[in-house]
């Protein structure tokens, strides 16, 4: 597994273009899934869809024409989007019209041979600098590209379904690929949203092998249990069963064809299960309607799917397959898992995961073991990724399924990495910046604050704790700057806050969200800006007190930001130089009590928690030490958590519901 690529994308050098013309082959179900992902992420691309059946290549344009319109309808697409991600598609049998494409996408048939062939015909027809990749799942690079008189442009770049919609695809590298090929992928999908993972040239490689060998492992659990019973069992660990996604997905055939291969390199201990070979559709529960499951059957069934997920992800690691941080994260973005497999170990416990790794190779002997693994895990990072830019230490928030949201592992993670930078001479700043091009940080995990409502000390104590981070960013004697490829919301707002300066992408923007949901941000917020940048103050009020968004423009010119960017790695650069600045300026003394003006409690949300929160931005700003300013915003955190309006508001949240404070005041 290659391990000399930045963690960051984003660090990479750009491709020196951006594909303007792409080809597909194979017109079935993912190849215009993907044809529509690069539509709408590419304005003004020119698709060229390449089928053997006339019919194929008309259903496929007219799917991807059908997903523009739906994006329309749903207020996804403006009618200029909309318009273009159905314009400019070309449909053709004859592998000519690949002429002048810079990308050409395989997504044919699972057939060594017949893909072998289509990419010498490929190769015929495109130039030598044109990308060639294949999306299939199981079969390595080598035996697909080794043949071609130019394989260094060649890989394979697995996507999953729906591929519009679902961020993760594995890019692997294997020794035939070069490095700019890799480098250029990598880049494009991370500005185009994508989350690429870079994986070994192994069959299957990294995450069919998880979820292929679940499915299969489910279905040979079928003699002692139902297709409902297991997935019942399943969803415990799973937004949706095996079952309920085999038969989404048509997957039966998949799983033929990859544990068959994996029988075929490593042994019959992979062979998939003969039942596959029926193509049933599977009688199962929705994951909306599980069904009930006796405790001894349902622990026979958790501890086989444990055993089988613990045993892959074990073999993954020892044979650096794929990284730990990208193992977790796939499972979570391609399949649905509520949490990866090394978090699933680490809330376990080692005791208990050795139990279903022995349980497990008591069934399945010949299946990987890996304690090395599994006792390395324990303690592997998953949240963040770290990178040295220069002098800096950059540290990335890998959340992107829930836009870098911070929760309690994550800083954990982030205070970890900062007791080792601050220790380390070679480190002159950090740098803290989000995964993706949409968001810094979205904010905090609610967690368990809906739990502590009503109760004020309770309330306090959780808005103490969850600044734990920001007082240890408060001391640190080395600079820290924001980096904020994105939005940055709430807690997310606050973490770069309290960094010693930021520095941002035009197009993001800065909000403080909690009023609308009855709440008052309660890590620093009604206090830090104020003392940071006084002089803004009229706006820090319409922010916390209407939730006004600031755009970076605006945050620019009040001087709350020191720098705009429009590119992600001179961004990086602007916050180097940012750190510089603060190493010649000095850490800002926050100590000073500060005029804020006269706080408007009028807000279009509730009345009380409005005028909880004038109240406490005044008092805040009057506080002789920045402890004690500090101190009143959790207070005031959790005076708003006994209000009826964070019931409502909270409530509404987790419902996906527009709160009605009418009704609470």
């Amino acid at each position: 597994m290659p391990s000399h690529h930045a963690f960051n994308p984003a660090l990479a050098p750009s491709p020196e273009s951006i594909p303007t013309r792409v080809g597909i082959i194979g017109c079935g179900t993912i190849g215009p899934d993907i044809g529509y992902y690069l539509k709408s992420a590419l304005p003004g691309l020119e698709l060229v869809l390449i089928d053997v059946v006339d019919e194929a290549l008309e259903k496929a344009v007219d799917r991807i024409r059908a997903y523009a319109a739906k994006g329309l309808d749903k207020g996804k697409l403006s009618a200029a989007q909309a318009e273009a991600a159905a314009a400019h598609i070309s449909a053709s049998c004859d592998y000519s019209a690949l002429a002048g494409c810079e990308w050409v996408i395989e997504a044919a048939t699972e057939n060594l041979a017949v893909k072998r062939q289509i990419f010498s015909d490929v190769e015929a027809v495109v130039s030598d600098e044109a990308m060639i990749t294949s999306n299939t799942s199981s079969l390595p690079a080598e035996r697909l590209f080794s043949h071609l008189e130019n394989p260094t442009r060649a890989t394979v770049t697995h996507f999953f379904a729906p591929a519009f919609k679902n961020p993760a695809v594995e890019v692997i590298e294997w020794y035939g690929v070069s490095e700019k090929t890799v480098q250029a992928l990598r880049w494009i999908f991370y500005a185009t949203g994508k989350t690429p993972m870079m994986t070994s040239d192994d069959v299957c490689f990294m995450l069919d092998r998880i979820f292929d060998n679940w499915c299969n492992e489910a279905a040979l659990l079928l003699p002692e249990a139902t297709p409902a019973q297991i997935d019942s069992v399943a969803m415990a660990f799973v937004h949706a069963g095996p079952f309920h996604v085999l038969n989404l997905a048509n997957g039966n055939p998949i799983i033929i064809e990859t544990n068959r291969l994996q029988q075929e390199e490593e042994g019959d201990h992979y062979a998939p299960a003969a039942i596959f070979e029926d193509d049933p559709d599977w009688d199962t529960a929705a994951p909306s309607a599980p069904v009930e499951v006796g405790l001894e059957l349902s622990a026979k069934i958790r501890d086989r799917l444990l055993g089988i997920l613990f045993s892959q992800s074990a073999d993954i690691l020892n044979r650096n397959i794929g990284t730990p941080e990208d193992l977790d994260l796939g499972c979570r973005l391609a399949f649905g898992f509520r949490e990866g497999p090394l978090a699933m170990m680490q809330q376990l416990g080692e005791s208990e995961v050795r139990r279903i790794a022995d349980s497990f190779a008591a069934w399945k002997p010949a299946m990987p073991r890996g304690d090395t693994a599994i006792t390395a895990a324990m303690g592997a990072r998953q949240f963040i990724g770290v990178d040295r830019h220069h002098d800096a230490l950059l540290i990335t928030l890998r959340r992107p399924d829930a836009l870098n949201a911070l929760h309690d592992e994550m800083t954990d993670e982030i205070l970890d990495e900062l007791e080792r930078a601050e220790a380390d001479p070679s480190i002159e700043a950090i740098i803290i910046t989000g995964y993706g091009t949409q968001a810094f940080c979205s904010g905090a995990d609610i967690g368990r604050f809906p739990s502590l409502l009503g109760d004020h000390g309770s309330c306090v104590d959780y808005a103490r704790a969850c600044s734990r981070l920001l007082l240890r960013m408060d001391v640190c004697k080395k600079p820290i700057i924001a980096a904020l490829n994105g939005l940055a919301l709430g807690g997310g707002l606050e973490l770069a806050l309290r960094c010693d300066a930021m520095v941002m992408m035009k197009d993001a923007y800065l909000q403080f969200p909690e009023i609308s949901l009855g709440i008052a941000p309660g890590i620093g917020a009604l206090a830090v800006p104020y003392r940071r940048y006084p002089a803004a103050a009229a706006t820090f009020h319409d922010m916390i007190m209407k939730a006004e968004r600031l755009s970076a423009a605006d945050a620019l010119s009040l001087g709350v930001v020191r720098s705009l960017s429009t590119d992600l790695s001179d961004l990086f650069d602007q916050a180097q130089s940012a750190a510089r600045w603060v190493r010649d300026h000095g850490k800002p003394n926050l100590d000073a009590p500060v005029d804020v003006g006269t706080v408007n409690p009028e807000t279009p949300f509730s009345a009380e928690v409005g005028s909880i929160m004038a109240r406490a931005i005044t008092d805040a700003a009057a506080a002789p030490s920045f402890n004690k300013a500090l101190e009143v915003g959790y207070q005031a955190f959790g005076d708003t958590g006994m209000t009826k309006a964070a019931r409502e508001g909270i409530d509404a949240f987790m419902e996906r519901r527009r709160p009605d404070f009418t009704r609470t005041g």
